[in-house]
């Protein structure tokens, strides 16, 4: 037995061994695959990945860059500082095949147009990128993720001789409406990427910079071009997969525009039943002090605290204001300082100004927050003129 047992554990090292050392034969292919976007927030860019396929060596794998490293330590601590460390995965083609099919998510397949000395480069840098010292690297959302993984080795498989050209209907866009267009802008993950992600990504995104998403990496490769040789990237496309038609059933009634539009109201409601007797709801103003300060230091945390390029330059702090969480003892005085007049006008300051930056795009908030926006403002009016006649000069 024990003697079977080592004879097996030689053979697969042996196998391992020769599978690293591989040369591929001139029937072999490699080609980029697509998968379109999933029903999850985390799945909706879609993903990309390499097949290679050689069948004379009986070789059909893909490699991918988009596998998280759960045994990371601390690893929510890092995922949430941008610190966290994403790894390549390596999967049999028809396991990979299996899974997005089972998912009913489509895959489409470009075979590339390389020469037979790119396409064993291209797999040697693969086998050594999966190398446990190498898998991991460090995810950035716009600049180093699954998708611009594929762009960054094809280019140094063919030692930069990509011409990457602009696809047929090609549109400037900001990084912020490329995410954008692959979700409902009036959705709870659409209204998270808004409030999460500052003015940095409204700035327009350079034609290759589209790259960072899978279905740009393919329209990109369709009319990318070979320098040296004047002839097309991608030799060959096709659809590996379609995905079923499925009906959406999105309610209108659970969206964020929809929730907020109540609450909303509310405000708006009380606060004319305030007005009306001249007294003040101070739970309502305590816990606007309170939501709006806390989610003033979570976006303050993002942009300080952490490496994430994307949630640099928030201005959605004109609503959510850290401060706010400091003064929400002057709301449960009997008698408030004089200056708290004063800091509620800034408040509404700092809501004129939002509005400004949101004409003029320095910055596009959420949509589904527009009705507890224009409800914050109000109630800061109110509370601004009811302060002014019951404070003492």
């Amino acid at each position: 037995m024990k003697k079977t047992l080592l004879f097996l554990f030689l053979l697969i090292f042996v196998e391992v061994t020769l599978a690293q050392q591989q040369t591929l034969s001139e029937h072999a292919k490699i080609s980029v695959l697509t998968v379109a976007p999933g029903a999850s927030l985390n799945d909706a860019f879609g993903h990309s990945a390499f097949r290679i396929y050689d069948p004379e060596l009986g070789l059909d794998i893909t490699y991918g860059y988009g596998e998280y490293d759960f045994d990371a330590p601390n690893f929510y601590l890092k995922f949430a500082q941008g610190k966290l460390n994403y790894l390549m995965s390596e999967i049999e083609f028809q396991r990979f095949y299996q899974v997005y099919v089972y998912y009913n998510r489509s895959i489409k397949e470009q075979v590339l147009n390389i020469s037979q000395a790119e396409k064993q480069k291209l797999y040697d840098f693969l086998i050594n990128n999966y190398k446990p010292e190498n898998r991991g690297y460090l995810y950035e959302f716009f600049f180093d993720n699954c998708a611009t993984k594929i762009k960054d080795v094809a280019n140094i498989a063919l030692n930069n001789n990509i011409t990457f050209n602009k696809p047929e209907g090609f549109n400037d866009a900001t990084f912020r409406t490329l995410i954008q267009n692959n979700l409902n802008r009036n959705s709870w993950g659409s209204l998270g990427i808004d409030v999460a992600l500052g003015s940095v990504i409204d700035k327009t995104a350079t034609p290759e910079d589209h790259m960072f998403l899978p279905e740009n990496i393919y329209n990109f490769f369709e009319s990318a071009t070979l320098k040296n040789r004047s002839e097309p990237l991608v030799k060959r496309s096709r659809v590996l997969f379609q995905q079923r038609e499925v009906i959406k059933s999105d309610s209108f009634l659970t969206s964020p525009l929809f929730v907020f539009g109540i609450i909303g109201l509310i405000i708006l409601f009380i606060t004319f039943k305030d007005y009306k007797k001249q007294k003040q709801s101070k739970w309502l103003d305590v816990s606007l002090f309170v939501i709006t300060g806390i989610i003033g230091v979570f976006i303050l945390l993002l942009w300080f605290a952490t490496d994430h390029i994307g949630t640099h330059q928030n201005y959605n702090l004109l609503w959510a204001f850290a401060l706010n969480i400091i003064f929400i003892g002057q709301l449960l005085k009997k008698q408030i300082n004089q200056w708290f007049v004063k800091y509620l006008k800034f408040l509404i300051i700092l809501l004129c100004l939002l509005t400004i930056h949101w004409m003029i795009g320095v910055q596009i908030f959420a949509i589904g927050l527009l009705p507890f926006l224009i409800a914050l403002f109000v109630r800061y009016v109110f509370l601004v003129g009811f302060y002014s006649k019951t404070t003492d000069p």
